[in-house]
């Protein structure tokens, strides 16, 4: 039994099933287009149509793994990968990711912060 609000208690970046790169925070945008079915003589929409969903992931502070590292992979030659969010109730897994932006940030005696947005072909949710 769930008790308060469900939290992720690992979010990371995958790749063939390989975890490359974990990250501390993320927020996602989806969005779906939807368009009103109008008829001749109404006053209102007679129905609403589904369209695509698109999602937008910003990964905040990741770390690649020891793995990838030694591997030699780059946030920058990511390509086709999955976000994964495990939740104490359930895996959310935003699938055939491509990275949009990726920035840095670092100030002296500081970790470097990198952020990367990316955008997702599906979305799966697990129990």
């Amino acid at each position: 039994m769930i008790t308060g609000f469900p939290t992720s208690s690992d979010i990371y970046l995958e790749i063939e099933g390989k975890k490359v790169a974990v990250v501390q925070s993320y927020s996602v945008k989806s969005t779906k287009t939807s368009l009103v079915v109008e008829a001749f003589g109404e006053n209102e929409p007679v129905a609403t149509a589904a369209g695509q969903q698109s999602h937008e992931i910003t990964l905040l502070r990741l770390y690649a793994t020891e793995e990838a590292i030694r591997d030699g992979i780059s946030f920058y030659g990511l390509e086709d990968f999955s976000v994964v969010i495990v939740k104490p109730d359930r895996k959310v897994i935003f699938g055939g990711c491509q990275w949009v932006r990726i920035s840095e940030e670092a100030k002296i005696a500081s970790m470097v912060a990198e952020q990367m947005t990316c955008v997702a072909a599906r979305r799966i949710e697990t129990k």
